[in-house]
């Protein structure tokens, strides 16, 4: 018995340095097509564009079976949209450009098993995310996105509101080399209703959620 208590905590003593020698560190970085999409309080569909946006993080894999890994991480993601507007029939057609900041905690679970020289990456998994700023440009004028749960009637009229919180799905499909560098096709779906409360209510029938799709370059250590 005393043999076996030993082996076990020799086991579980060297466990986590095992771990640690097979887990993998790496930065990642991107650029992303990303749409704001939902309907508006009367119930029309939002008509945004793609707008061009970026990401920049890290991650670490740590191994959970062969060739699976959980792959949490921390990233700076700018999202947003732009839209076409006219003010009058006299003026010509100008874009409106929303963007906003967060950062953001994927947890994805990779399935990464050797493909040649290399290996293939599959991943899936939900992503957390907090606002910390935006901007909405039209013209000369440029005013800031208000990240609130719960706004006045003259915050809703006067401004770009959302709540701060987000949270979706991320999914990708990519390729890793033997020297570590990666190339990956990405695409993440919101699955909360980002619409603010105002003065306490929601908004019926309004919905924004943002959705997206892009290609990241990383290297894995």
């Amino acid at each position: 018995m005393k043999k076996r208590l030993l082996s076990l905590a020799a086991v579980l003593l060297l466990l986590p340095l095992a771990l640690q020698a097979q887990m993998e560190f790496g930065v990642q970085g991107g650029v992303n097509l990303q749409n704001l999409t939902g309907k508006y309080e009367d119930g029309d569909k939002m008509e945004n564009d793609l707008t061009l946006c970026f990401n920049l993080g890290a991650f670490v894999r740590i191994p959970i079976a062969p060739d699976f890994y959980f792959q949490p991480g921390l990233q700076y993601a700018m999202k947003g949209a732009q839209q076409e507007m006219t003010l009058t029939k006299a003026t010509s057609d100008d874009n409106m450009v929303m963007h906003l900041s967060y950062i953001e905690v994927p947890l994805n679970i990779l399935y990464k098993p050797q493909l040649g020289n290399g290996n293939l990456l599959l991943g899936f998994g939900p992503y957390l995310a907090y606002g910390i700023g935006g901007k909405v440009k039209f013209q000369d004028e440029e005013t800031d996105v208000l990240f609130k749960g719960d706004v006045s009637i003259t915050e809703y009229d006067e401004q770009f509101c959302v709540k701060p919180f987000d949270a979706g799905a991320n999914i990708f499909v990519g390729y890793e080399l033997s020297m570590g560098l990666f190339f990956q096709f990405n695409t993440q779906l919101g699955l909360l209703n980002m619409m603010p409360k105002v003065e306490g209510e929601e908004i019926k029938d309004a919905s924004v959620k943002n959705t997206g799709f892009g290609l990241t370059v990383g290297f894995c250590f």
